[in-house]
């Protein structure tokens, strides 16, 4: 995915890319030159630093809704550090690496995932960090930043996240993965205007919505236009076929328990949590459920759960609609402070 056109609100930053070398793998192999992109906001000092992290296929600009002068990341003071996940065709991806393009790109994990941005803040000698903020695939790397490095951050937001990838979650990815590949094996993708007429309104409007928020379209005809405006726009703009098996993979993959040391336990990862916690959710979510996030608040030692209140579902978690972004500025602002 090359970076797509700025939106609204989008803040414009400018792009650092850092190789860190070979990455080892933990299902095997390697990623032979392992590049990771970021972009920084605000001033840099002892302990100040808020790492963000990205949600599947999205890109640094996922959270831009919460950084700036008063919102939640305050750059007045704060230093917002956010990494591009691998996978999402600005970090080293199946789109863009040299050696292992497409389908010889090697599976990674969220762990990988995690100790890449690990080795990315040794490089740039940041010690510490204020808090890990992160949404859907983001909060999953986020949960698992506290169980791999536990004392590494002082804060933890998780949005939207699971411990473990729920088997709701994983029929989602499954369906959305069919619509860009004409095989079982992932080897051969649609033409992609074929492949966007499933994909795009699966993953932007079925997923990430509630049948509520659906109603604001106001017929059958406005639903069918914007099932059209979106493939159209994602056409253009959407993730490469094989940067979206990548990630879904690891999504599908992720289970903290299987963090060495824990033997499986997800309780038991969950429970060596240090970072003061705050998880948000919506009431309902039809990519990641809600009852993930409960179980998580009943796991992680003191954390705090608080519902967003919005009918977008997993969208909560976003700038969609104004007052969600005002709600989650408020809430996660207060808590950082």
């Amino acid at each position: 995915m090359r970076h797509p056109p700025l939106a609204p609100g989008w803040i414009d930053r400018p792009h650092h890319t850092r190789s860190i070398g070979p990455l080892p793998l933990e299902l095997g192999g390697q990623l032979d030159d392992c590049r990771l992109t970021w972009v920084e906001h605000g001033e840099r000092r002892d302990g100040n630093t808020v790492l963000v992290l990205t949600a599947i296929g999205s890109t640094h600009h996922r959270l831009d809704f919460l950084i700036g002068p008063g919102r939640a990341l305050d750059t007045d003071r704060l230093h917002v550090l956010v990494v591009d996940a691998l996978g999402n065709g600005l970090s080293s991806s199946p789109s863009n690496s040299v050696s292992q393009r497409g389908v010889a790109f090697p599976r990674v994990t969220i762990r990988d995932m995690v100790v890449s941005q690990r080795r990315l803040l040794d490089v740039l000698d940041i010690g510490p960090l204020h808090a890990v903020v992160g949404a859907s695939m983001g909060g999953m790397q986020a949960l698992q930043w506290a169980v791999s490095y536990p004392g590494r951050a002082a804060r933890l937001v998780a949005m939207t996240a699971m411990a473990k990838a729920a088997r709701w979650s994983q029929l989602m990815n499954e369906l959305s993965r069919r619509a860009l590949f004409e095989d079982d094996a992932w080897t051969r993708p649609r033409e992609r205007s074929a492949a966007m007429r499933l994909w795009a309104p699966l993953t932007q409007l079925v997923t990430p919505s509630t049948p509520q928020a659906t109603e604001r379209l106001v017929d059958e005809g406005a639903l069918l236009s914007e099932m059209r405006e979106l493939q159209k726009r994602f056409v253009a703009h959407g993730p490469e076929a094989f940067d979206w098996l990548c990630q879904t993979r690891a999504y599908d993959a992720h289970d903290v328990g299987a963090s060495p040391g824990f033997n499986g336990d997800v309780a038991a990862a969950l429970a060596a949590i240090r970072a003061k916690t705050l998880l948000l959710a919506p009431p309902l979510d039809l990519y990641n459920p809600v009852e993930e996030t409960q179980r998580l608040a009943a796991m992680i030692p003191g954390a705090s759960m608080v519902t967003i209140p919005s009918d977008r579902g997993h969208r909560a978690a976003t700038e969609t609609r104004a007052e969600d972004a005002q709600f989650l500025n408020a809430t996660i602002r207060d808590f950082l402070e």
